[in-house]
């Protein structure tokens, strides 16, 4: 067989792999009843979306949103700030610099909120605010990480001949390192907007239960019986803005790619 074929299955049974699971929620997410041991369900409808959208869907949908947006938008910067002193610069105890970035790893995200909520809830921060800068410590070592893979291929000669040539720091960084570093920054920027959009535990333990995000109401649902066309029709939904993310991600590779 044809080192092509064998490649072309592997893809193949890749996407199966993942879309698989999702046959089932796509099914629940349309169906008002479904009981075993019918293969498909009894009664078809909307009976899931219509009671989700009672629920305060919107609402959840636009703090997640918030959230994931908040959260890629300073955990970015902040890892390629960081990643670029690591790579590029002398760094003074650089491997104690660097385990210290990536250190919120080790460490649980509940336990890290648990022990910062008490913290948020005195100085009067306000819920929102508060899960913001937790779950950007959360997200800051992914973005660390794959800018540090960024800047490793980076070349700053590049940069430092546009500075010859007479070129302002505003220039250099918009015209020279944003279009180099733009995959490595679309990517990291993904993965801080999935840590804010798909966080549970942070956003229950600091929110108090008035911080309401797609995951929250997800759970809240499915803590129940009899509630999975809600829990489907919440479930399809939450993934279609990080699949959307990810496809535009992927065009970029694709333009970039030789």
């Amino acid at each position: 067989m044809a080192v092509g074929t064998v490649a072309r299955a592997g893809r193949v049974l890749l996407v199966v792999w993942f879309l698989l699971p999702l046959v089932p929620i796509l099914l629940w997410s349309v169906a008002n009843q479904w009981r075993f041991p019918a293969l498909s369900p009894s009664e078809w409808g909307l009976t899931g979306l219509r009671s989700a959208l009672s629920a305060g869907a919107v609402d959840a949908f636009a703090t997640s949103a918030i959230l994931g947006v908040s959260v890629a938008g300073l955990a970015t910067p902040a890892g390629a700030l960081a990643a670029r002193g690591l790579v590029l610069h002398r760094v003074h105890f650089r491997g104690p610099a660097a385990a210290l970035l990536l250190a919120p790893l080790a460490f649980p995200p509940f336990a890290v909120a648990m022990g910062l909520d008490v913290l948020i809830l005195r100085a009067g921060i306000p819920n929102l605010i508060g899960a913001v800068l937790i779950l950007t410590v959360v997200a800051i070592p992914y973005t660390t990480y794959i800018m540090r893979v960024g800047f490793g291929a980076y070349d700053i000669r590049y940069e430092e001949e546009a500075r010859t040539l007479g070129a302002s720091h505003w220039v250099v960084f918009w015209q020279v390192q944003i279009p180099l570093l733009a995959p490595a920054i679309a990517t990291a920027g993904f993965l801080a907007f999935l840590v804010g959009w798909t966080d549970y535990i942070v956003t229950l333990l600091v929110g108090g239960g008035r911080l309401v995000s797609v995951p929250v109401l997800v759970g809240a649902f499915a803590s129940g019986s009899g509630n999975q066309p809600v829990v489907a029709a919440l479930s399809v939904a939450a993934i279609a803005p990080p699949l959307v993310l990810l496809l535009l991600l992927w065009r970029l590779r694709g333009r970039r790619a030789p």
